[in-house]
């Protein structure tokens, strides 16, 4: 009997987590929902890109941030070069209205502290080097800051398309997150903010810890429990390239690791003092728990009776098969997009459970460089 309810819990766990839960919060975010205040004043803008050997994307970045639709004598653009030993600061030198910064390598909170402390205006827009911005975005950013209870904005970050079916189901897995980011967004506020491209109030900023994993739930989250909203504006469109699926398996490791990190720094997330409590247990506590769930549903399955224990065991293993033989499957069979998928959610599976490294190695062992698909060839100075 004990097995029989442990695998029913989990089961019911798993689809609360992955498909319950969103569908109800995409009914409460309509039902419910908070609408922005938006604007028309423009307000002075320090872009501040931290940026660690990115002379492969740099003068993309550049070049899109610069024809930003916005008055010139309103924006600033600092580069802060963490100890960038490629062409990177050749490159930011080669742009006139460009501010480079120089550090010795401190990791990327060291370097976004340092440009918040020399922004001189009154909305801070925190971008990753990778990424294009679209000409508008930044309007409709500051535009939701009209709203008096609205302290960070983050752009919607659409995944360019891949070649390979990988590419393609991480793209989705980030439609997906970006699906519950919005509605988080409309009901109240996201936990954090899209780290490639966010806006927040120059007078929220607080130092971050170097040992920070997520600076872009860090900061937002001090703006967030003084009361502030964090939200998503659809209209302010980023773009990044695609990732294949080792790479955002070592991202997520580190993701998710500064997921449990911040449970030390936010302590309150977890308590009545979380205005979204119920929404954080929902999305984040469930998601770090769902590995476990699949392992208890894979234990307890050799104690059922028969013939449930051959039907659930015969199943797993089936399911677990076809994401190990995925790699080896012809892209033109029509099973590879079973395959693939059911792979994708393995690792993130795997990546979850790799993430309690956080208790046991130090912080800075689990960034890795993320590899993308990308411009092609570092940007040349001009």
């Amino acid at each position: 009997m004990v097995p029989i309810v442990l695998v029913t819990a989990a089961l019911a766990f798993l689809a609360y987590v992955l498909a319950i839960y969103p569908a109800l919060l995409w009914w409460m975010s309509r039902r419910f929902e908070r609408p922005v205040h938006r604007g028309s004043e423009l307000r002075s803008v320090s872009v501040i890109i931290a940026v660690h050997n990115g002379d492969r994307f740099l003068a993309n970045k550049l070049d899109s941030v610069l024809a930003l639709d916005y008055p010139p004598d309103l924006l600033e653009v600092i580069v802060v070069s963490d100890g960038s030993t490629d062409a990177t600061e050749v490159i930011a030198r080669s742009y006139p209205r460009v501010t480079l910064v120089v550090l010795p390598r401190g990791g990327k909170c060291v370097a976004i502290n340092e440009g918040i402390r020399q922004a001189r205006h009154e909305i801070l827009l925190l971008t990753d080097v990778r990424q294009c911005v679209a000409p508008a975005s930044l309007r409709y950013l500051v535009a939701c800051f009209a709203d008096a209870s609205v302290g960070a904005v983050s752009g919607d970050l659409l995944i360019r398309d891949g070649e390979s079916q990988e590419e393609a189901d991480v793209g989705l897995y980030w439609r997906y997150e970006s699906m519950i980011r919005r509605a988080l967004s409309r009901l109240d506020s996201m936990f954090g903010a899209t780290g490639p491209f966010y806006a927040l109030r120059r007078e929220l900023a607080v130092p971050i810890p170097s040992v920070v994993l997520l600076d872009d739930m860090y900061l937002p989250l001090a703006a967030f429990f003084r009361g502030w909203r964090l939200v998503v504006e659809e209209n302010a469109k980023a773009y990044d390239y695609p990732t294949s699926l080792q790479t955002e398996f070592h991202r997520k490791v580190r993701t998710l690791a500064g997921n449990w990190q911040l449970l030390r720094h936010y302590p309150a997330l977890l308590g009545t003092g979380n205005r979204m409590w119920f929404h954080f247990l929902s999305y984040k506590i469930g998601r770090l728990l769902l590995p476990y769930m699949l392992l208890v549903i894979a234990i307890s399955s050799f104690w059922l009776p028969s013939p449930m224990r051959e039907i659930s065991l015969g199943g797993q293993a089936i399911f677990y098969l076809l994401a190990a033989v995925d790699p080896w499957i012809p892209h033109n069979l029509l099973l590879k997009p079973l395959t693939s998928i059911i792979r994708t959610f393995v690792s993130m599976m795997v990546a979850t459970l790799g993430s309690v490294r956080i208790f046991f190695t130090p912080p800075q062992e689990l960034w890795k460089v993320t590899s993308r698909v990308g411009p092609g060839k570092p940007g040349l100075p001009r």
